[in-house]
């Protein structure tokens, strides 16, 4: 079932968000080389609790953290752990924030560098990698207008990923967000039926809006360890970007933004 949210509720939401953002924004700053990722964790858990929210994913039955960090080949689902994160690594970061009965969900990936790392290049393939997943969510997320359909945020991420080069991790999906971290509608990254036979795009939706992209093949393996982390089978690069997006009559509100 679709949960519909009215203007308060988006209101809510919206502040949500900008906690989670800039939780996000501060846990970013604290990324060098030797640290770890449960270091990171602990900075998000406490912050976000600072500012008067709670761990959404720490509410997910039998997830201890505040956030899940993957690294390089990791896709989701991360554990932070004693990693101490390496020049060249590549760090996604994905965390959730529980305000006032809603909740809001964002995700960033990013590369590891010293201070005196020289400048990118145009024939970086790293960067180019993670610029494709920044611009591809932006894209998707101009289609998340009421009278669209799901199909037609589907067909952007896919169309961007794969003309890229690179493949879009089809078991792992965006999903609505609300009173409930996961809600309906799943959002997928490809084209799984017809457009006009996907969800129609209402005023008041609210969702999560996830490129999950990997270098390599889109096959994944679940790390049997933790029971959590899902990494790609072929241990290429994996990349993941999110954002919580309201649909209104004046088109799409990211909501996971900085006030």
């Amino acid at each position: 079932m679709i949960h519909i949210k009215n203007e308060p509720e988006i209101a809510i939401m919206k502040k949500s968000g900008q906690i989670l953002a800039s939780v996000m924004e501060e846990t970013i700053n604290q990324v060098r080389i030797g640290i770890s990722t449960a270091e990171l964790d602990q900075f998000a858990d406490k912050l976000i609790r600072e500012k008067g929210a709670q761990c959404s994913f720490k509410m997910v039955p039998n997830y201890n953290w505040a956030t899940c960090i993957c690294v390089n080949d990791c896709i989701v689902h991360g554990v932070p752990n004693q990693y101490q994160l390496k020049e060249d690594d590549i760090l996604g970061i994905d965390m959730g924030a529980f305000y006032q009965g809603f909740h809001s969900d964002m995700a960033r990936t990013l590369r590891v560098r010293a201070q005196n790392s020289k400048l990118k290049t145009q024939n970086d393939k790293i960067e180019r990698f993670l610029e494709t997943g920044r611009v591809t969510l932006e894209k998707a997320i101009k289609q998340a207008r009421a009278g669209n359909h799901v199909g037609h945020i589907s067909k952007v991420i896919q169309e961007n990923i794969e003309g890229a080069g690179y493949s879009v991790v089809k078991s792992l999906v965006g999903h609505g967000v609300g009173r409930k971290l996961h809600e309906d509608p799943q959002i997928p990254g490809f084209l799984r039926e017809r457009i006009t036979d996907s969800p129609l795009l209402k005023k008041g939706m609210v969702i999560a809006i996830e490129v999950i992209y990997n270098q390599g093949s889109d096959e994944i393996v679940l790390k049997k360890s933790d029971g959590w982390t899902i990494l790609t089978k072929d241990g290429s690069l994996s990349g993941l970007f999110e954002n919580t997006i309201a649909i209104t009559e004046k088109g799409p509100i990211i909501l996971t933004k900085s006030a």
